[in-house]
């Protein structure tokens, strides 16, 4: 069993890393730090850097915990790619990040997040960014 920590270089993806740390050295399970883009794209913001990732499997080692980074590309739907990853790695638990949205911009783009939560067939951990304070 592991966790699996969906990923971005924002607040968001930063809290849920730092949960995915504190559940995995918690259930004593290794950590896999899904960060992906989709196929074929030149520029996604969402994409980290070598250096970031690094940084971020650091932080899991330093708090004793081994961690795994995964890029996956997807092509059609992050949401389903991102729970194929956790199925693959057996997480007793997901974490995700979590960012305020209008209800416009819910409907129009719609949400990953929500997508992850509804259609998860394991637990899933969603926190949100507390100004730096998690």
């Amino acid at each position: 069993m592991s966790i699996i920590v969906g990923f971005v270089p924002t607040p968001a993806g930063e809290a849920a890393l730092a949960a995915g740390i504190a559940e995995a050295k918690l259930r004593q399970q290794d950590l896999f730090i899904v960060n992906s883009a989709r196929q074929g794209a030149l520029v996604d913001k969402a994409v980290a850097t070598e250096d970031v990732l690094a940084k971020a499997a650091q932080r899991a080692a330093d708090d004793g915990v081994t961690a795994t980074v995964i890029q996956p590309p997807y092509q059609h739907d992050l949401a389903d790619e991102f729970l194929d990853v956790a199925r693959e790695v057996d997480a007793s638990l997901i974490v995700i990040g979590l960012r305020h949205r209008t209800q416009v911009g819910k409907f129009i783009l719609g949400s990953h997040a929500q997508q992850i939560l509804m259609q998860a067939d394991r637990p899933v951990l969603a926190v949100k960014a507390d100004n730096g304070h998690f």
